[in-house]
């Protein structure tokens, strides 16, 4: 696939292969891996401004970045413009450089609460948020779907919208509210959106192999294209899709994802992550079951450690 730079606002990420937002997974470490994979974007799990302004830990823990990350990427969640504001202008959010603005979460508390797509439905209010975001000097990006439901998508209206009130790039994940994460997206939908702006437009949805990110992107007309819960089974999508050279096998990114958690993190967090990423990357697998069990009932670092071996080394080397 063909990949280039992309410029967003006053910045210049290295490619147009961006990394989803995924609550649970994208912390620190794992966009660290991304990055060096070549994903040319990454962005934190969603936040709560809500959570923001009552300095909720568990938040903070969400937020951990440092000078490695090239360019750092922070998205917000919330349904107030003046919360909205002031978490994008917070000095809590100094370190990012870009704002990401949820308005694409399908997931029903946060729907209800009139957050994330549900946003769709109110268009005056979102541009409301953009424009307060905005007031943050930083690059305002949004993360949307194509509507809320089936017969009534407004991709395009919607992405106009985002362009007028500030926004500098619309991420588009090509389903509905209503699909959830099932069905085809709408390909068609994403292309109008595209020809509707001057901004970038990322093409998201649906991407489970390289052939399928090429098709997202021949079949809209983005800018570029966002790789969501495949990249936790298959980080090596990013290297493959940009042309970047690696060496190292799985095994030997899941040990370097593992040290480099631990020695930013608790042990708690760092078993839970890696439990959770090495249960993705085991995706596929033959004979693994029963490593899974062992897995899940591990209770220290040095326990990860050998089972990782047993898995992802070990495995290997029968194979070879």
């Amino acid at each position: 696939m063909n990949t280039n730079p992309l410029r967003l606002n006053h910045l210049l990420l290295s490619s147009n292969v961006l990394m989803a937002p995924l609550a649970g997974y994208t912390s620190w470490p794992f966009r660290m891996l991304c990055q060096e994979l070549g994903a040319g974007l990454c962005f934190t799990e969603m936040v709560s401004a809500n959570a923001l302004k009552y300095k909720d830990k568990a938040t903070e823990k969400l937020l951990y970045t440092t000078r490695e990350e090239r360019i750092r990427a922070v998205q917000l969640l919330g349904s107030d413009p003046a919360v909205m504001e002031r978490a994008a202008c917070s000095e809590a959010l100094s370190g990012f450089d870009i704002i990401d603005i949820n308005m694409g979460c399908p997931v029903p508390n946060i729907f209800k609460s009139g957050e994330g797509s549900a946003l769709l439905a109110d268009p005056r209010r979102a541009a409301a948020i953009i424009r307060g975001c905005k007031k943050s000097g930083k690059p305002v990006t949004v993360k949307t779907r194509v509507g809320i439901r089936q017969d009534e998508l407004i991709a395009a209206e919607f992405t106009k919208m985002c362009e007028e009130a500030g926004a500098d790039m619309v991420s588009i994940h090509g389903r509905s509210r209503s699909m959830m994460y099932d069905g085809t997206p709408y390909y068609d939908q994403i292309e109008q959106a595209k020809s509707a702006v001057s901004i970038p437009v990322i093409a998201n949805g649906g991407i489970f192999s390289d052939s399928e990110a090429q098709h997202m992107l021949e079949a809209t007309g983005a800018d570029g294209v966002m790789i969501g819960r495949y990249a936790l089974q298959d980080p090596y999508i990013f290297s493959r899709l940009t042309g970047r050279s690696v060496t190292e096998d799985k095994y030997s990114l899941l040990m370097g994802q593992l040290e480099l958690t631990s020695r930013h993190y608790d042990e708690t967090y760092t078993l839970t992550y890696m439990k959770k990423l090495a249960s993705y990357c085991m995706k596929k697998r033959s004979g693994t079951k029963k490593y899974k069990q062992l897995l899940y009932h591990c209770g220290n670092v040095k326990e990860m450690k050998q089972i990782l071996k047993a898995i992802f080394y070990e495995e290997e080397a029968d194979r070879r």
